[in-house]
């Protein structure tokens, strides 16, 4: 397991990559979560084993310098920088079936610790959730974060601490589908955004009735395409640069 260093300079610069089911996006970041430069994007090969997504990113982030630690944000389970489950990442291509061999391969992957030693640098990996809330939520009371894109992801904080990571979305919705299916990318295109969009309101209020967060935040790609009517009162739709701009604070969070 990777370990970290407990203090950093004032001026330190974070690489945060967002890696996600459809594109890998990075950037630059200082100390006060401003991006430093500009963001580069690829989009995501498929298949994609480990192997393949770590060179990804290093070729991604090859023209990007002066960095002193890396952040990324995985749409997958991770705990102590290990992938245990990344359903998009099992399938040879997107949105197929899943595929037996890649499953194998991302099965208890240390992907933190293959990073870095491919940047040669203290890396962190946790779920894409996770790190775009580090970067909005305002530290007051249960905050929940979901992300729309390929998937469905969760994260949760608690007075500003990141709680530790579960897969709420891989819950049950209706009809034998789960949140994640439910409000995936491929049922959206299928049913069209007009009719995903209450089952968006429905699975915040299910999510809600679980938990009784004070706020919640929704990012992700597909936040975009949801009105202010969809998430209620306690809901902010956030901008998919969260999922770079987080990488700072997470680290603050991951020595907590």
């Amino acid at each position: 397991m990777t370990t970290f260093p407990t203090t950093w300079h004032h001026d330190v610069l974070t690489l945060g990559i967002d890696v996600g089911g459809t594109g890998l996006k990075a950037a630059v970041v200082n100390s006060q979560g401003v991006m430093v430069g500009g963001r580069v994007k690829v989009p995501t090969p498929y298949p994609c084993p480990p192997t393949l997504l770590t060179s990804s990113l290093v070729a991604l982030t090859a023209p990007l310098r002066g960095y002193h630690r890396v952040s990324v944000g995985f749409p997958g389970l991770v705990r102590h920088g290990i992938v245990l489950e990344v359903p998009a990442f099992t399938r040879r291509e997107y949105g197929g079936p899943t595929d037996a061999d890649l499953a194998q391969q991302w099965d208890g992957f240390p992907l933190a610790d293959a990073l870095a030693h491919a940047f040669d640098l203290p890396t962190t990996v946790v779920n894409d959730a996770d790190m775009q809330g580090a970067a909005v939520i305002d530290g007051r009371g249960v905050e929940f974060v979901m992300t729309l894109g390929t998937g469905v992801g969760t994260a949760l904080f608690y007075d500003g601490a990141l709680l530790p990571h579960f897969d709420l979305s891989h819950g049950p919705f209706r009809k034998g589908m789960s949140t994640d299916i439910a409000l995936g990318e491929a049922r959206r295109k299928k049913i069209g955004t007009k009719r995903w969009r209450p089952d968006v309101h429905q699975a915040i209020s299910n999510f809600h009735d679980m938990l009784f967060f004070d706020r919640i935040y929704v990012g992700g790609g597909n936040a975009q395409r949801l009105e202010p009517s969809d998430i209620g009162p306690r809901g902010v739709i956030v901008p998919n640069t969260a999922g770079i701009l987080g990488g700072v604070r997470i680290w603050d969070m991951a020595g907590r």
